[in-house]
């Protein structure tokens, strides 16, 4: 099975079984890793905002216009940020790596 490593912003890291199919977010809030995902994965807010490893950036699906006026909304946004509710785990990305950043920003609330 697949597998992904999320580092906090402490840099403590956790690595985790990631079924293909699954969203990030989704496997990351089955393993109670700390992503809020505020909006579900509609593409409503940036609270599931994570910094991609540089290698991975380049493996994933292009960002959506959509996923890009999220992440304006970001805190600490990076050139490989990313909305982890747009990530679709496949077999192609075992051994993904992502970072939490320090902070969040729950426009909804």
């Amino acid at each position: 099975m697949p597998k992904i490593t999320f580092f906090d912003s402490s840099g403590n890291s956790t690595e985790v079984d990631a079924p293909a199919g699954k969203s990030v977010m989704d496997i990351a809030q089955a393993n109670n890793i700390d992503i809020e995902g505020a909006c579900e994965g509609s593409l409503a807010c940036s609270t599931c905002h994570v910094i991609v490893l540089p290698d991975w950036y380049e493996k994933l699906k292009p960002v959506t216009e959509e996923e890009e006026d999220m992440l304006d909304l970001a805190h600490g946004l990076t050139r490989t940020s990313r909305l982890c509710c747009q990530i679709g785990m496949t077999e192609e990305l075992d051994g993904l790596v992502v970072t939490l950043p320090a902070d969040t920003h729950n426009l909804l609330i």
